[in-house]
C-alpha cells in the first residue's frame, strides 16, 4: 500500500536534535493518499521555535516525493495540539531514555 511506503520513507527523516525518526517521534499528525497517488501529510515540530523549522518540512516532501507511485506531495506544518512526548512511540522513548525497559503498567497485568 503506498500510505505504508510513505511511512517507510519517513522513517528514513530524523530530527538532527534528536537520534529518532521523525514518524516515531510523533510529528506525522496524518498521511491522505488519493487515488492518483497525490499524498497530503500533515505533521509538527517539536515546538514553533524549532530550529529545523525551516529546513525539516522540505526533508519530508523530498522523502514523501521519493515512493514510488507518489505524483505530488504537499505537507501542511500544524500546531495544533502541540507536540509532546505523549506522541512518541515507545521506541522513540526508550531510545531517548524516556522509558523503562519493562513499563510499570507491563508489571501489574
Amino acid at each position: 500500500m503506498l500510505k505504508d511506503d510513505i511511512i517507510k520513507a519517513l522513517k528514513k527523516v530524523y530530527d538532527p536534535e534528536m537520534p529518532v525518526n521523525i514518524y516515531e517521534l510523533g510529528l506525522i499528525y496524518g498521511i491522505e493518499v488519493d487515488d492518483s497517488g497525490a499524498a497530503n501529510v500533515r505533521m509538527t515540530l517539536t515546538a514553533p521555535n524549532c530550529p529545523v523549522a525551516g529546513t525539516l518540512p522540505g526533508e519530508v516532501e523530498r522523502a514523501v516525493r521519493s515512493v514510488p507511485g507518489v505524483t505530488s506531495a504537499k505537507i501542511e506544518l500544524t500546531f495544533d495540539p502541540p507536540w509532546s512526548k505523549d506522541r512518541m512511540s515507545e521506541a522513540a522513548k526508550l531510545a531517548l531514555g524516556l522509558e523503562d525497559i519493562i513499563p510499570i503498567a507491563r508489571l501489574t497485568r
